[in-house]
């Protein structure tokens, strides 16, 4: 390993570690039972303290560690002094330990934005706290938060949750951090719960077992609570033999490398950038692909507009067949940008 390595791959290995502290906060803060919900617009765009908690602890340890960078978060908070339990000044050695792409190297801070979503899959977050909470009342005087199952059918809301960042350069997003901070609740009390997975173009992708649907099967993930007559058309237009309906931009995209799912459908303006520039990274490692539902791919730059307008198309394989079946009148409804 060289002395000193490259600005991106310790802009990787910070992300990494960050990205563990924002899942720790995450469930702390659900089993405290204190939310701290506000509504941004409306029930279906919420947000809750680990939302705010999380962007804090992410932003001001990558800023301190890389002061040039660009950072856009989902959040829009107020400035003020994050408290030092929030920061992170860990680095996964592991990923110090890699080689970096060549054309990666030279890259300076300034010329790396980061896309970051503290909390993706907040109402999935929120109904699964209730669930918790409920349990405990029932379960009085004990007062314990057991997540193993039977116990409710909400508990696997838990994992829709995840934490993202996605690092971009060009306008192009070359590497993600996913992090899933329930991951193994199924286990119960005991289990260590979350995962971290990673990837970065010319590298690799880690932390997962890539797995793919097989090849005679269509299955497309879709929205859970954002759907509507142009959403239901363009998924029906698959012609697939399955549909799962799930909450998360960076749950769905996992779908696609575990061999859950064969195709990620929404044909919707109500994804940003923050929701896929990650997940795209990793897609994109393992021979994936993620555009609008045209077919284009979408930018990173920092002064791009946040929304996709044009909703989001993702596949492991075949792209170019789910994009062929996006209906006419889908296209005319979600002009491309």
């Amino acid at each position: 390993m060289s002395a000193s390595p490259a600005v991106v791959m310790r802009l990787v290995a910070s992300a990494y570690c960050v990205a563990e502290r924002a899942g720790s906060i995450v469930r702390k803060v659900l089993h405290s039972g204190d939310l701290g919900i506000v509504e941004k617009a409306g029930a279906n765009d919420l947000q809750t303290l680990a939302d705010r908690l999380a962007q804090q602890s992410i932003c001001a340890s990558l800023y301190r560690r890389f002061p040039k960078i660009t950072i856009i978060g989902e959040e829009e908070l107020p400035f003020e002094e994050v408290k030092d339990d929030l920061i992170e000044n860990g680095q996964a050695e592991e990923i110090l330990q890699k080689s970096c792409p060549a054309e990666y190297s030279g890259l300076k801070e300034e010329e790396l934005v980061v896309w970051v979503d503290p909390l993706d899959g907040t109402k999935e977050y929120t109904e699964a706290s209730r669930c918790l909470h409920h349990q405990a009342e029932v379960q009085k005087p004990h007062k314990v938060l057991d997540t193993s199952p039977p116990h409710s059918t909400a508990l696997w809301l838990l994992d829709n949750v995840t934490v993202l960042i996605g690092i971009a350069y060009g306008g192009r997003a070359i590497a993600g951090v996913i992090n899933q901070p329930f991951y193994n609740y199924q286990l119960g009390a005991g289990a260590d719960l979350g995962r971290t997975m990673w990837g970065m173009l010319g590298l690799g992708a880690f932390g997962f077992q890539l797995q793919e649907v097989p090849g005679d099967r269509r299955i497309v993930t879709t929205t859970r609570s954002h759907s509507n007559k142009v959403v239901t058309d363009c998924v029906d237009a698959m012609e697939p033999h399955e549909v799962i309906r799930v909450g998360g931009a960076g749950n769905k995209i996992i779908q696609l490398v575990e061999g859950k799912a064969s195709a990620y459908v929404f044909a919707s303006p109500g994804c940003k950038k923050w929701d896929t520039c990650a997940p795209e990274a990793i897609l994109h490692v393992v021979g994936g692909k993620l555009t609008d539902i045209h077919g284009n791919a979408y930018r990173y730059d920092a002064n791009v507009k946040h929304m996709n307008s044009a909703g989001v198309l993702a596949t492991l394989r075949n792209h170019e067949y789910y994009v062929s079946r996006v209906p006419q009148s889908v296209l005319q409804a979600l002009k491309s940008d």
